[in-house]
């Protein structure tokens, strides 16, 4: 892959560090990189490989140098303000916050799912939300080969989902210290109860979901529904989703068909205690997937185990694989 102009908006957060990370991970060619922040952590110095970097304060004229690809994770705020300055100036933009998902013009990408997509952007691409990106990796394989017909997804995600001021609230709770963060105390506790209500009773993660997943699929007939939970997690989320199929299936075939997905893991030996777990996930870029049974309460359906690292899968390391699509298919 030839070399990149790079640059990271909101590079000292927990995702924007985490991408430094997997870019080094995975050897992303890049020639320049650049670090952006808010002024609070403008100055602050990132090692990356073995050079030291001085990060600067975002501004409009940030982009005003020869910069290929942006990597967002700054809030939706940031994003819809500089997004479209850096686009303007021919940065493609891969953005992690949730405001420009359900754009109609914005590409919404899971790589292992539809890579093609990013050939549509218009100078910005939108990340998905980490509970729904490690949901469709394995069901997409289900959808192509039984025509998924409804899911209900059932969520327990990780506090780091909520960046550092949630893990530091579960923390601070598990020793006993005052918490505020969250509505209710997190430590020793569940709470139904991600993002802000809306007026149908449905939380917004909830409703990113159900949205999030129809479009990436472009299958709009999808029936859908969704409740998401905070738990006593300190990172990786885990998912319970069930699924019904128009058509029917062989069990041993489905989790062959889960086996041989990009991007899956299969962990599904319960007579041993096999299966997937939040610790089992930390730090690794893979979906995993376990506790696969039928679903003997419809005609064709499937119950599934579904967990991952929100802040690797979830977040930075498909941020990156989109930006190796954008090299791998010469966008750039």
């Amino acid at each position: 892959m030839k070399k990149v102009n790079l640059a990271i908006v909101g590079a000292t957060g927990m995702v924007g560090r985490t991408f430094l990370k997997v870019l080094e991970e995975r050897n992303f060619p890049i020639d320049n990189l650049y670090l952006f922040s808010s002024s609070r952590s403008a100055g602050s110095k990132v090692t990356f490989g073995e050079k030291e970097y001085v990060v600067e304060e975002l501004t409009e004229n940030s982009f005003d140098r020869d910069i290929q690809i942006a990597l967002f994770s700054a809030g939706g705020e940031i994003s819809k303000k500089f997004a479209p300055i850096a686009a303007s100036k021919g940065v493609v933009v891969v953005d992690n916050s949730s405001y420009w998902r359900m754009n109609k013009e914005i590409p919404l990408v899971v790589p292992e799912v539809n890579p093609e997509a990013v050939k549509d952007h218009k100078g910005i691409i939108a990340n998905p939300n980490c509970s729904t990106i490690q949901a469709v990796v394995p069901l997409k394989t289900l959808h192509d080969k039984y025509k998924i017909k409804r899911v209900v997804y059932s969520t327990y995600q990780a506090v780091s989902g909520s960046g550092v001021k949630g893990v530091e609230d579960l923390e601070k709770g598990m020793t006993g210290n005052p918490t505020g963060f969250y509505p209710h105390q997190i430590s020793y506790n569940c709470l139904p109860h991600i993002d802000s209500f809306t007026e149908n009773g449905y939380t917004k993660e909830e409703i990113k979901m159900i949205d999030e997943t129809m479009k990436i699929f472009n299958d709009y007939n999808l029936k859908i529904t969704a409740t998401t939970v905070r738990v006593p997690v300190k990172n990786g989320h885990s998912e319970s989703i069930n699924v019904e199929f128009e058509k029917q299936f062989e069990l041993d075939e489905l989790v062959e068909s889960l086996k041989n997905t990009d991007g899956v893991v299969v962990m599904d030996d319960p007579k041993n205690n096999v299966y997937p777990t939040a610790v089992d996930c930390n730090d690794r870029d893979e979906v995993f997937v376990g506790r696969i049974r039928r679903d003997f309460s419809l005609d064709s359906g499937i119950n599934l185990w579904v967990v991952a690292d929100n802040i690797r899968k979830g977040a930075a390391t498909n941020t990156v694989q989109i930006a190796e699509l954008l090299l791998s298919y010469d966008l750039v």
